[in-house]
């Protein structure tokens, strides 16, 4: 029962395996160098989460967490690099399943909490909407940190920061789901699906919103 729910952890947010260390070289970055960077890591999550094999995904978490893990340090711990470390590390306690994945997600969360104190508020709230999932996908005590109380309130701060998009009402609708408020996660998951496109995120979005469809059906089966 424990390896069931530690392999629902989740976020989301996994790298492909073709990234390498080259775009990691320069002593020097520039606020334009991380954005492209942190744009590869975007676009590399879509194929690793949707389009790796799940024979493949492990192998490749582990090495993807570890180049984001040397984005955070060329680019002096830039709180954006941060959260995309957290990712990684959330996909690949996914990946990896059992109890090696609780320590992944407890520096994951560990990572988060970090940014919070600082900037909470950036990338349109994404601090929340990953710690919210986390603390609602992890398993409570005596086993991990989950708490559905905190993942209640931190999913709402990324919706009030943020609320037409489409991961901060996806993951709250899926929060709902989980907890069996079937209804109101309809009407989330909804907002998730009428969420406006994100500039350079087209790929993203049509696979969130393909799980909000799901979820919907889902929701609306109750």
């Amino acid at each position: 029962m424990m390896i069931k729910h530690v392999s629902k952890l989740s976020t989301t947010l996994a790298l492909t395996s073709t990234l390498g260390l080259a775009w990691f070289t320069s002593p020097a970055w520039a606020d334009s160098q991380l954005d492209d960077n942190l744009n590869k890591l975007q676009h590399a999550w879509v194929i690793a989460n949707y389009q790796t094999p799940d024979n493949a995904k492990e192998a490749a978490f582990k090495q993807l967490t570890e180049e984001a893990h040397q984005l955070v340090v060329n680019s002096q711990n830039a709180p954006e690099a941060q959260v995309w470390e957290a990712i990684t590390l959330s996909g690949y306690a996914k990946a990896k399943g059992g109890l090696g994945a609780l320590k992944l997600v407890e520096k994951s969360r560990d990572l988060l909490l970090g940014v919070e104190k600082t900037q909470p508020e950036i990338m349109q709230g994404s601090v929340y909407t990953s710690l919210g999932t986390l603390y609602y996908r992890v398993p409570g005590w005596p086993i991990g940190f989950g708490d559905k109380k905190k993942a209640k309130s931190y999913l709402e701060k990324a919706l009030q920061i943020n609320p037409a998009g489409v991961d901060a009402n996806y993951f709250y609708a899926d929060y709902l789901s989980e907890s069996g408020e079937y209804k109101k996660a309809i009407e989330y998951y909804r907002k998730a699906l009428d969420a406006p496109a994100r500039p350079g995120r087209a790929d993203a979005d049509a696979e969130r919103k393909k799980e909000a469809q799901q979820g919907l059906a889902i929701a609306q089966a109750h």
